[in-house]
């Protein structure tokens, strides 16, 4: 029995009551919510101001408030764009294993997983093509070879450190006032149904840990641990995007983007957001000391 499989029967109970909140809160992505024909970026919020990637740096400091409302809008389609790339994989991952052969009986919650993360993409193209644009990827692709159990599970396993990052902003996101209803909207969407994804990928990936990790030799724990790092400070590059900057009028966006990264503010906001998965990740086993790239 593969780990994969091995985890998923264990976690069989979780995922049958996940099946069943899932298929009480189904929706229709098109016709839940209302686009506002047109928005006013300078006029309002689209990000808390506190999680746009320049708070607390001296360009922060230097704009005025219609900057920041410019620039916290065009973060709002930098965050939807990665969620959109982000599911995108997401999506073919989740595809590729159902109904495989070791997996056929075991599926069901994963169908469940599978439709919840279309209709999250429904509604993050559906404003950053309203309003803004998709934006460009900088997630380099991790493209070495591993065998079934270990890729299995550095797909779970990366799967849950980019969504407990996303959920953190969206918990955040949801709950601010300041911020455009359809922001608030949108965000507190996600956030109720990654809720269900993050319940069942801690058990999973721990389960998976527990299944694999005995079998695996060393080196190839190593390398785990290394491709997980690797993962969690190319998901936070993201965060700090080019491309954001200059729509949002401002100079220089790639020493911009290095600046803002660099940042002590910005190291700190990280190692803040990230705290959760990394607490759960090193109580499980997986790593054993903080990745130092990403902070």
């Amino acid at each position: 029995m593969s780990a994969l499989a091995a985890a998923l029967s264990q976690v069989s109970e979780t995922t049958a009551r996940l099946s069943r909140l899932s298929q009480r809160a189904f929706q229709n992505p098109y016709t839940s919510v209302e686009w506002p024909s047109t928005l006013e970026p300078e006029r309002d919020w689209f990000s808390t101001p506190e999680y746009v990637s320049l708070h607390g740096t001296p360009m922060w400091t230097g704009l005025d408030e219609a900057a920041r409302r410019r620039l916290a809008f065009h973060e709002a389609a930098g965050f939807y764009s990665l969620n959109i790339h982000g599911e995108k994989a997401l999506m073919q991952g989740l595809a590729a294993r159902l109904y495989r052969s070791d997996l056929t009986d075991r599926t069901g919650y994963l169908h469940h997983f599978l439709d919840e993360e279309n209709k999250h993409s429904i509604y993050f193209g559906g404003f950053c093509t309203r309003y803004a644009r998709v934006y460009r990827s900088r997630q380099p692709l991790f493209g070495t070879e591993r065998e079934r159990d270990v890729a299995d599970f550095l797909f779970f396993a990366t799967t849950l450190i980019f969504e407990e990052i996303v959920d953190r902003y969206n918990r955040v996101q949801a709950r601010d006032r300041r911020l455009h209803p359809l922001a608030r909207f949108i965000n507190d969407n996600h956030h109720r149904e990654e809720a269900r994804h993050l319940v069942f990928g801690r058990r999973v990936v721990s389960a998976m840990w527990t299944a694999g990790a005995p079998h695996w030799t060393g080196s190839t724990i190593d390398e785990i641990r290394d491709d997980l790092a690797r993962f969690l400070t190319a998901t936070w590059r993201e965060y700090y995007h080019p491309d954001v900057y200059a729509d949002a009028g401002l100079d220089d966006p790639w020493e911009l983007a290095e600046s803002a990264w660099a940042a002590p503010a910005q190291r700190a906001h990280r190692r803040k957001v990230s705290a959760g998965c990394l607490e759960f990740l090193t109580s499980v086993g997986v790593l054993v000391q903080e990745p130092v790239d990403a902070f």
